[in-house]
């Protein structure tokens, strides 16, 4: 009896990190698997370092938020960010979203981002940190407006 009395408070302990934990997603099924396919690609497109795709995952008067710096506008503006140098290369990038909520023509994605890059004397920095992303439908598929981030340590 004793043993069943430890464990109760335990498995509640446990069900609820789990719940602190779950993603939390608003709007149809479709639209919402488009949006976690997009996110997915992008960080394909930032491994492969295929800028043209990294530019075509933004809408035309696109605006995002690197931390610590200003706001960019447009795609220019946004694949120049974007374009590493010589000999660096970004080996890891992974979006987890947090929520993300459809309203009409567009949704909100937050969450957190990981990645690695991989310096031309071969050594490797990890970074992590959380983001914002508003999404827009244009032409029937989602595409990022507005994209913020920040690391976390």
């Amino acid at each position: 009896m004793k043993t069943t009395k430890s464990i109760i408070p335990i498995l509640a302990l446990f069900l609820l990190a789990n719940l602190s934990f779950a993603q939390e997603y608003v709007g149809s099924k479709k639209d919402i698997d488009q949006i976690l396919k997009n996110a997915e690609n992008f960080s394909q497109y930032v491994m492969n370092a295929n800028y043209k795709m990294i530019g075509e995952s933004y809408t035309p008067d696109a605006k995002i938020f690197p931390n610590n710096m200003n706001i960019l506008t447009g795609k220019d503006s946004i694949l120049a960010y974007w374009k590493l140098p010589e000999g660096i290369r970004t080996i890891h990038h992974k979006l987890m979203p947090e929520e993300i909520k459809v309203i009409g023509n567009e949704a909100y994605d937050y969450g957190y981002y990981e990645g690695v890059t991989k310096k031309a004397d071969g050594s490797e920095s990890p970074w992590k940190g959380k983001y914002v992303v508003i999404w827009r439908k244009e032409n029937g598929n989602w595409k990022m407006y507005l994209d913020i981030w920040n690391s976390v340590r």
